[in-house]
């Protein structure tokens, strides 16, 4: 119960383990040693591509909290579960709101299919989206009394970045992308 977010949904009888921090321990004792802002080259291997980049310890550690927070069993992540089967390193900011909007779009198909309510207002986003940044604030308390370096601590405050940002830049930064739709916008074109 060390610094829990305040809505925290799970219980300390239930669940005596934080499932985000538990998921992090491994993480933070192996990056204790480096500061945030050692450079590093970088170069994740999966079945379907090789990425390489030179970058930044938080960003590394950033990129990977990702994929771990995703994954860890907290209720208020598990939204971006999607996201980490499709993880993809070292992302920008436009690939990730294309990412994070593309899921949630699809997201809203499946609740139709099933007749539940949809969001295309994205509103239900931006309320993941603040939970996520009560999350953050909290996992980074935790992380800061944990950590003899700043590089872990740092790379949750990435994370956060797009947490608290994310709901302000959606709509401009889709606005930029629509002219990639145009051929699905001219009915036109979809018919023939």
């Amino acid at each position: 119960d060390f610094c829990q977010c305040p809505h925290c949904p799970l219980s300390i009888q239930t669940h005596p383990y934080c499932p985000l921090i538990a998921n992090t321990v491994t993480i933070v004792k192996r990056f204790e040693h480096m500061l945030s802002y050692d450079e590093i080259h970088l170069k994740v291997i999966t079945e379907e591509r090789v990425i390489s980049q030179d970058t930044t310890i938080q960003r590394a550690i950033s990129s990977l909290l990702g994929v771990v927070s995703a994954t860890s069993g907290c209720p208020h992540t598990a939204f971006f579960k999607p996201m980490a089967r499709f993880h993809l390193p070292l992302s920008s900011e436009e690939e990730t709101i294309f990412r994070v909007t593309s899921m949630f779009m699809l997201a809203q198909y499946f609740l139709k299919k099933e007749g539940k309510p949809v969001d295309f207002q994205l509103k239900n986003l931006e309320r993941i989206y603040q939970n996520i940044h009560i999350v953050n604030d909290s996992i980074s308390k935790r992380l800061r009394a944990a950590s003899k370096t700043d590089s872990v601590v740092n790379s949750i405050v990435l994370l956060d970045l797009y947490a608290k940002n994310l709901p302000y830049v959606i709509e401009d930064s889709l606005e930029e992308i629509c002219h990639l739709f145009e051929p699905f916008l001219n009915e036109n074109d979809i018919s023939a």
